[in-house]
C-alpha cells in the first residue's frame, strides 16, 4: 500500500543511503522460497538474471534445506526469514518448529499450522507466538543463511498477539523489520488494521525510527488472482512508485507438476517467474529512475 501522506516527511533512512529525499527506491522481493521446489529453482533463475534484489524463505517448509544449502552456497545473497504461521495448501503441509503441543494454539486438528489467518490469531497463545519466530530465525542461522530481514507469511503477524514479539525479535536479532512500516495510526488504519493495533503500530514506528531502526514507507505487490498481462501490471507498479522505499513482493516459482498439484493460483506465480525474467521489464526499470536495493543495505545500516 502507497501512504501518501509520508512524502511530505521523507524518510531518513534515503539521505543515510546517499540518496535524496525524492529518490524512489524499491525492494524487488520474492516470497515464499523453499516452499517447495518450484519456488527454489525459479528464485535460482531470477537471481542469475539480476532484477530481483531480496527474498525469503520459509523455514518450517520441505525444501528449507535445500535453499539453505543454495545460501551456504552463495553467501552474497540477500534471503530474509519468512516467518510462518500459517500451511495454506490442502494436500501439502507443515507446522511449527519449537513445539508440538496442541495447547499452544498454533496447530490444528491435522497437526500442522492453520490454513488462514483468523484461526491461527484467535486460537494462539500469546506465549507461543516469541518461541516460534525464535525458532524459525535460528533454525535459518544455524544452517549457514546470513539473514538478512523478517518478514510475514500471509501478514499473519499483523495482530496484537504476534506484533509486540515480532518486533522484540526484531531488535534482538538487529534484523530490518519489513512489516514494520512508517506511518501514524490513521496510515495503519488505511491498511487495514483495527484502533488498537493502529495504535501499537504506530507507537513501535516512531520508536524505531527515532532509534535509526530503518523502515520502509510503502508495500506493494501483483496479486495472486490476476496472471493475465503480468509484464504491463509490473510496469504499472514501477511506473507509479512514489518516493521512498517502496517493497514490491511477487511469489515466483517454475511451472512444475508439483507446483500445479499444490497451489491453485499456480498461474500466478508462474507469470511473476516468467516476467521477471523478462529483458524489457529490466530495460523498462533501469530507465525508469528507480533504485533498486536489498534488504541488506537496511540490515547493514540498523547494525552500525
Amino acid at each position: 500500500m502507497i501512504d501518501r501522506r509520508l512524502l511530505v516527511n521523507p524518510n531518513p533512512v534515503l539521505r543515510k543511503l546517499g540518496f535524496s529525499d525524492d529518490d524512489r527506491l524499491v525492494i524487488i522481493h520474492v516470497d515464499d522460497v523453499g516452499m517447495c521446489q518450484a519456488t527454489l529453482s525459479a528464485y535460482e533463475d531470477l537471481l542469475d538474471f539480476g532484477l530481483i534484489s531480496s527474498a525469503a524463505v520459509m523455514v518450517p517448509c520441505p525444501w528449507f534445506p535445500a535453499t539453505a544449502a543454495f545460501c551456504r552456497a552463495h553467501p552474497e545473497v540477500d534471503m530474509g526469514v519468512h516467518l510462518t504461521f500459517n500451511s495454506e495448501w490442502d494436500s501439502y503441509r507443515w507446522g511449527p518448529l519449537s513445539t508440538r503441543d496442541a495447547g499452544s494454539g498454533l496447530l490444528d486438528d491435522e497437526g500442522y499450522f492453520y490454513r488462514r489467518q483468523p484461526p491461527v490469531q484467535a486460537s494462539v497463545q500469546e506465549a507461543a507466538v516469541e518461541p516460534e519466530m525464535r525458532a524459525q530465525i535460528e533454525r535459518a542461522l544455524e544452517a549457514g543463511i546470513d539473514a538478512t530481514h523478517t518478514d510475514s507469511h500471509m501478514g499473519t503477524v499483523a495482530h496484537e498477539k504476534f506484533l509486540p514479539g515480532y518486533l522484540r525479535v526484531a531488535r534482538d536479532y538487529q534484523l530490518p523489520p519489513t512489516v514494520m512500516f512508517r506511518g501514524d495510526k490513521l496510515g495503519f488504519r488505511a491498511r487495514g488494521l483495527d484502533d488498537s493495533l493502529s495504535m501499537l503500530a504506530a507507537e513501535a514506528s516512531a520508536t524505531f525510527e527515532a532509534e535509526g531502526i530503518p523502515l520502509l514507507d510503502h508495500e506493494v505487490g501483483l496479486p495472486l488472482d490476476k496472471p493475465e498481462n503480468r509484464l504491463e501490471q509490473a510496469k504499472q507498479i514501477i511506473s507509479e512508485l512514489p518516493p521512498g522505499i517502496t517493497h514490491f513482493y511477487i511469489h515466483a516459482a517454475q511451472d512444475t507438476p508439483e507446483l500445479r498439484a499444490i497451489a491453485p493460483d499456480w498461474p500466478s506465480r508462474v507469470a511473476d517467474y516468467e516476467t521477471f525474467l523478462s529483458v524489457e521489464l529490466r530495460d523498462f526499470i533501469r530507465n525508469s529512475g528507480v533504485q533498486v536495493i536489498g534488504n541488506r543495505v537496511l540490515r547493514d545500516l540498523m547494525r552500525q
